[in-house]
C-alpha cells in the first residue's frame, strides 16, 4: 500500500452505506483517521438514523482504525460546522473531505415537482458546498487540503428520468473548476469522481448480472488516488467495475465568423466545421474560451 493516509484526517459524508462506507473503511485501513457521516435516510432523504454510521465506525474500529460517527445533513450548515469541530477536537485538523452524500427522486422532467427538484439539488449541491465551505479556511491555513466532489455520468451526458439529479451532479463539476483554481496556492486540490457502483441508489436501474460487477470496492481506489498527497487537481475520474476513465469539459477552436444578419445561417451551415475536436483544448480557467475567440478576431482583421 503505497497510497498512505496516516497522520491524515478524513471526512466522509454519506458514508453509512455503499460507496462512502467502501471509502470510509478503505481511508482507515491506510491509516487516515475517519469521521464517519451519515444522516441514515431513505434513498430520497426521508428520515434519519445513526446505526448506519456507527456500525462502520465499529467496522473500523474492530480493524484496529480510528473514526467516530456524526449524523448531521449535509443540508444544515450549522450542523456541518458542528462536525467540523467535532473532527478537530477528536483528531486536530481534517485534511480530506469526500463529499459524497447524495439522495435520488427520480421522475421524467414532466411528472417533476419542483420540491423534488430542489430536494435533490439541497442535498448533492448545497451540501458539498456546506461541507466545503466549513472546512475551507482550515485547509487554506494549514497550507494542505484534498477535496473530492461525487458527480456523475447523468450529469456529464444525462440520463432520462433525473434532469434534478443530473443538473445538480454538473453543478459540482463546476464547483470543483473554479475551487481547484483558488485553492491551489494552498495546496489544496479539488476533484471530481464520476462511479458507477451498485449501491441503494442503483437498484432496479441497472440488471443484476451487471450490478454484480460494479461493486462500491471497485470504485474506491479512484477516491483513494484523487485524495492522496500527490493527488492531481481539477480532474473528472471516472470508475466502475475495475476500469478507469478521465472526463474532459473540452473547447474546440472553432471558427471567426464575425457579426453580422447572415452569421446564425453561417453557425448552422458550418456547425460540423465547428464542433470539428481536431485541436480541441481543455482551458486552464473560463478566461481561455475568451482569450481564443479574441485571438481568432484579431487574426481574421488582420488578415483582411
Amino acid at each position: 500500500m503505497d497510497v498512505r493516509f496516516d497522520g491524515r484526517v478524513a471526512i466522509v459524508t454519506g458514508a453509512g452505506g455503499g460507496l462512502g462506507r467502501c471509502h470510509a473503511l478503505a481511508l482507515a485501513a491506510r491509516g487516515a483517521k475517519v469521521v464517519v457521516n451519515d444522516l441514515g435516510g431513505t434513498v430520497d432523504g426521508a428520515g434519519a438514523a445513526s446505526a448506519a454510521a456507527l456500525r462502520v465506525v465499529e467496522e473500523i474500529r474492530a480493524a484496529g482504525g480510528m473514526a467516530i460517527a456524526n449524523g448531521a445533513s449535509v443540508t444544515d450548515f450549522a450542523a456541518v460546522e458542528e462536525m467540523v469541530q467535532q473532527a478537530r477536537e477528536a483528531f486536530g485538523r481534517v485534511d480530506i473531505l469526500v463529499n459524497n452524500a447524495g439522495i435520488l427522486r427520480d421522475k421524467s422532467f414532466a411528472k417533476m415537482g419542483l420540491d423534488d427538484f430542489r430536494a435533490v439539488f439541497e442535498v448533492h449541491v448545497m451540501g458539498a458546498v456546506h461541507c466545503t465551505k466549513a472546512v475551507w479556511e482550515l485547509m487554506r491555513e494549514q497550507g494542505y487540503g484534498r477535496i473530492v466532489m461525487t458527480t456523475s455520468s447523468s450529469g456529464l451526458y444525462g440520463n432520462f428520468g433525473q434532469s434534478n439529479y443530473g443538473a445538480a451532479k454538473m453543478a459540482l463539476v463546476g464547483l470543483m473548476q473554479t475551487l481547484s483554481i483558488e485553492g491551489a496556492k494552498h495546496d489544496i486540490r479539488v476533484n471530481c469522481l464520476a462511479p458507477t457502483a451498485a449501491t441503494r441508489m442503483t437498484e432496479g436501474i441497472i440488471p443484476a448480472a451487471q450490478l454484480a460487477l460494479l461493486t462500491p470496492e471497485s470504485v474506491t481506489p479512484a477516491l483513494l488516488a484523487l485524495v492522496a498527497e500527490n493527488a492531481p487537481s481539477r480532474a473528472i475520474l471516472c470508475a466502475g467495475a475495475g476500469s478507469f476513465e478521465s472526463a474532459h469539459v473540452s473547447l474546440t477552436h472553432g471558427l471567426h465568423l464575425g457579426t453580422g444578419d447572415g452569421v446564425a445561417d453561417q453557425i448552422l451551415a458550418r456547425l460540423d466545421e465547428i464542433s470539428d475536436r481536431d485541436g480541441d483544448q481543455v482551458p486552464g480557467s473560463g478566461a481561455a474560451q475568451g482569450m481564443l475567440e479574441l485571438t481568432k478576431g484579431v487574426v481574421e482583421h488582420a488578415d483582411n
